[in-house]
C-alpha cells in the first residue's frame, strides 16, 4: 500500500504544478503529493471518471483538463489555460505514458509513431510550452519520467523502451539548454511500481516474488516512492541538481531481466 508523504517543502507552497497523465497510478500520486504541499495543481488525462473524482476530492486548488497528450496543440492550450488559472507554471511533471506490450513482428510504422507520440514527443513540447512561463517567473523545475525497462532490455516493449531511453538524452540536453533561464531539468527513472494497472494486467504472485528477488531492497515499491522523489526535485532543496536521471527502483536495474 502507498505510504504517507512525510517531508514538507515550504518553498513549494503556492506554486503552480502541471502534471500530464495525472488521473491514476503514479500520476495521481504526483497530484496528491503536490497538493499536500499547498501547491496549485493542474493535470491532464483522457480518463475522465478517475480524473474528475480526484480533482473533486482534492478541492479548488486542483484542476483537471481532459487532454490527449498526442494532440500537441491541445496540450499547449491546456498548459496556457493552467497558467492563466493558477499563475505561471513553476513545476512540470511529464508523466503521461503507456507501456502496452507489443510483439516484434506485429509492430507497424503507424503503431510505432503513435507509441513515440504517447511516450516521448509530448515531453519535449510540454517543456517548450512551460519554459516561457518559468522564465518570466524566475525559473522552475521540469521532471521527466523514464523507466528502467530499457536498461534491463525488457522484451515485447521495443517502442516503449526506445522512447524511455531517449528521455535520458532529452533530459541532459534540455538541462543544458534551459539552465541559463534558471530552469532545472531532471528525470525520474522508476522501477517496478505496484500500480493498480500493473497489478491488473501483468502481475501475479510469482511475478511479484521475482521482482523482490531481483531487487537489492526487499519490498515492493509504490507510487508514493516515486512521488516523494518528485517533491525533492521540484523544491529548492534540489537547487543544484539538473541534468540527472534519478533511478528509483530498489536496485532492480542492477539485475539483468534474464537473471
Amino acid at each position: 500500500m502507498p505510504t504517507a508523504i512525510l517531508a514538507r517543502y515550504p518553498d513549494l507552497a503556492g506554486k503552480t504544478v502541471f502534471v500530464s497523465g495525472g488521473g491514476s497510478g503514479i500520476g495521481a500520486a504526483y497530484v496528491r503529493a503536490f497538493a499536500s504541499q499547498s501547491c496549485n495543481v493542474a493535470f491532464v488525462d483522457i480518463a475522465d471518471a478517475p480524473s474528475r473524482s480526484l480533482a473533486a476530492e482534492l478541492g479548488a486548488a486542483v484542476r483537471y483538463w481532459r487532454c490527449d497528450v498526442r494532440d500537441i496543440v491541445a496540450l499547449k492550450a491546456a498548459i496556457a489555460e493552467a497558467g492563466k488559472t493558477f499563475g505561471p507554471i513553476r513545476v512540470l511533471v511529464n508523466n503521461a505514458a503507456c507501456d502496452d506490450r507489443h510483439h516484434f513482428d506485429d509492430v507497424t510504422p503507424e503503431y510505432w509513431d503513435d507509441n513515440q507520440a504517447v511516450n516521448l514527443r509530448h515531453q519535449f513540447f510540454a517543456a517548450q510550452a512551460v519554459a516561457m512561463q518559468m522564465d518570466a517567473a524566475g525559473g522552475g523545475s521540469i521532471i521527466n519520467l523514464g523507466s528502467v525497462s530499457w536498461m534491463r532490455g525488457r522484451p515485447a516493449l521495443a517502442g516503449y523502451t526506445t522512447a524511455k531511453a531517449a528521455i535520458n538524452g532529452l533530459t541532459r540536453t534540455l538541462a543544458r539548454e534551459l539552465g541559463t533561464r534558471n530552469i532545472r531539468v531532471n528525470c525520474i527513472v522508476p522501477g517496478a511500481i505496484a500500480t493498480e494497472r500493473q497489478r491488473a494486467l501483468w502481475f501475479s504472485p510469482e511475478q511479484e516474488q521475482k521482482f523482490i528477488e531481483q531487487q537489492c531492497l526487499k519490498f515492493r515499491l509504490s507510487e508514493d516512492d516515486v512521488a516523494r522523489t518528485a517533491l525533492f526535485l521540484a523544491s529548492d532543496e534540489a537547487r543544484g541538481v539538473t541534468g540527472q536521471n534519478l533511478i528509483v527502483d530498489a536496485g532492480l536495474a542492477q539485475t539483468s531481466v534474464f537473471a
